[in-house]
């Protein structure tokens, strides 16, 4: 490799400069994330205190939740940021807490909004417009997405086009994109053959590029020139000034390689793992009871993404089309800290595209999940207590989509519920925090919005079920041995209606054996014979 262009972490930290804008590739769990890169970044500050000021974009939030140095982490030093543009910081504790204290300009924006502003930069354009975001905490009358510190710098505003509202985030010129591959060759092109996720790391390298800026590449091996197959290359190797070459590159930070996820193999359904029995496994049925044949489908991180492997258990996820924002498509989505991943997957798409199907209104059902809901319908995923989780992509999904379902326990701290294996719920004891309160702390998903444009929307809970109504929420099932007044209203913070056609929830929800969904009246006649055959 020539031209100076093979070179080491530490030296590919040295290039960055203070106050430079430095976009991080990369997803959640350590999926396609330059780690070695942002390791050396790090390491160069605590030795040097160089770089300074530096602005840390990325378009998913990146970390392992455990407030090691992981991810984004690596910039949670006093000094070496000064403004974090992300999705999300949930799986960063550190760089949370010091936005909570306003030590940090800290914004968490739509993850299909980031993931289109690369686009968008990359084609020379000033900014996105979109309705992504509109009436929520990321809206400029409302919060624009501020989550930390003090505004320097307006990045969103709210425009009106043709009597519509839109809004409009700028694009950020990228000084340094920090990108990850598998493999090298001996020009610069990059192939992603082992890679969990190939996100926008093309539009990264083209952003960059238009702005002058450098493109530093991680990849785990070397190859000689023209080895590899052209139509593999992922990013060419005119648009990657250096190349890095990490041997010990992990997939993710929990596994090292695990080929289902690069999809070299197709995994029986048999080592598929199901879900524990408990209330987390209750949610994730009923919310699968919303499930279609030949449907496709967004599940959300957390209770959603259960559902996968209640589908897989249920023998019905093949009849089906679950997706990730990450770019899965097909197949079974993996949970936990790989969510993103996938299995069995019948494609994995760039993430900008994906996105684009989403804001089309291409998905049939999102499941969702909810830390607080209101009187409004109005539900808040981004920011309670004492923790900034950011929408992700969330946002995105649930303006996008015509049916959401909504999934989460009733209360939280402490609840201890458990089906009774009978056909209904025990609980045993009642979480001390409401999560059904008056009006929630910020508002990531607008009831009213939601109401204008028709949306059906549910919310699943262990003990209950509820739609949004015209004027408010609306009881519609609940579990056999739950009480309506001390279980349910008594634990809710608003006045709720009670449906006329109120109704037990699904026995085989609180029992332990398949529910033998492939075979409800659900699914079409074909699809049962079909699932039974299968």
């Amino acid at each position: 490799m020539s031209d100076g262009k093979l070179i080491s972490a530490k030296a590919a930290a040295a290039l960055i400069r203070d106050g430079d804008t430095v976009f991080v590739g990369g997803s959640g769990g350590g999926h396609g994330v330059p780690e070695a890169l942002l390791e050396a970044v790090s390491h160069r500050y605590a030795r040097t205190a160089l770089p300074r000021d530096l602005t840390v974009m990325s378009v998913v939030g990146i970390g392992d939740r455990e407030g090691g140095a992981a991810g984004l982490e690596h910039f949670a030093q006093p000094g070496l940021a000064r403004r974090i543009i992300t999705a999300g910081l949930g799986a960063c504790p550190l760089l949370s807490r010091r936005a909570i204290a306003n030590e940090l300009e800290v914004y968490t924006f739509p993850q299909g909004v980031l993931s289109h502003l690369c686009r968008e930069a990359a084609g020379g354009r000033s900014g996105l417009l979109t309705r992504v975001g509109l009436h929520t905490f990321v809206d400029p009358r409302l919060q624009g997405g501020l989550q930390g510190g003090s505004v320097s710098d307006r990045l969103v505003e709210l425009v009106e086009l043709g009597g519509e509202e839109f809004l409009r985030f700028r694009s950020v010129p990228i000084d340094v994109a920090l990108i990850r591959a598998t493999t090298a060759d001996e020009r610069g092109n990059l192939s992603c053959e082992e890679e969990a996720y190939s996100g926008e790391i093309l539009s990264l390298a083209m952003a960059a590029r238009r702005n002058g800026g450098r493109v530093i590449a991680q990849v785990k091996r070397l190859a000689s020139a023209h080895s590899l197959r052209a139509r593999e290359v992922k990013v060419p190797g005119a648009l990657v000034d250096h190349v890095v070459v990490e041997p010990s590159q992990r997939q993710t930070y929990r596994f090292d390689m695990h080929p289902g996820y690069a999809g070299l193999i197709r995994q029986p359904d048999s080592v598929i793992d199901r879900l524990p029995f408990d209330i987390r496994k209750v949610i994730a049925r009923r919310a699968a009871m919303e499930l279609r044949p030949r449907a496709v489908v967004n599940l959300g991180y957390g209770v959603s993404n259960g559902i996968a492997n209640v589908a897989a258990e249920e023998h019905i996820y093949r009849h089906i089309t679950l997706t990730v924002e990450q770019g899965i498509v097909g197949g079974v989505p993996a949970g936990g800290s790989d969510a993103g991943a996938g299995v069995n997957y019948d494609a994995m798409i760039d993430q900008p595209y994906q996105f684009d199907f989403y804001d089309g209104g291409g998905l049939d059902v999102a499941f969702l999940s909810f830390a607080e809901v209101d009187a409004g319908g109005n539900v808040n995923v981004s920011r309670y207590g004492a923790a900034i989780n950011g929408p992700g992509g969330f946002i995105n999904i649930s303006q996008g989509t015509g049916k959401v379902v909504f999934s989460g326990s009733l209360t939280a701290g402490g609840l201890d519920a458990v089906p009774d294996g009978q056909g209904g719920l025990h609980i045993r004891k009642e979480g001390r925090s409401r999560k059904w309160v008056s009006q929630v702390e910020q508002v990531t998903f607008s009831g009213r919005f939601a109401r204008a444009r028709r949306q059906q929307v549910l919310f699943v809970t262990e003990r209950a079920v509820f739609l949004l109504g015209g004027d408010g929420i609306v009881l519609t099932e609940i579990a056999q041995g739950v009480d309506i007044e001390q279980d349910v209203r008594a634990r809710i913070g608003f006045p709720i209606q009670i449906s006329a056609d109120l109704r037990l929830m699904d026995p085989r929800l609180f029992r332990d054996e398949p529910m033998g969904l492939c075979n409800s009246p659900a699914w079409s006649p074909a699809a049962g014979s079909a699932l039974a055959q299968g």
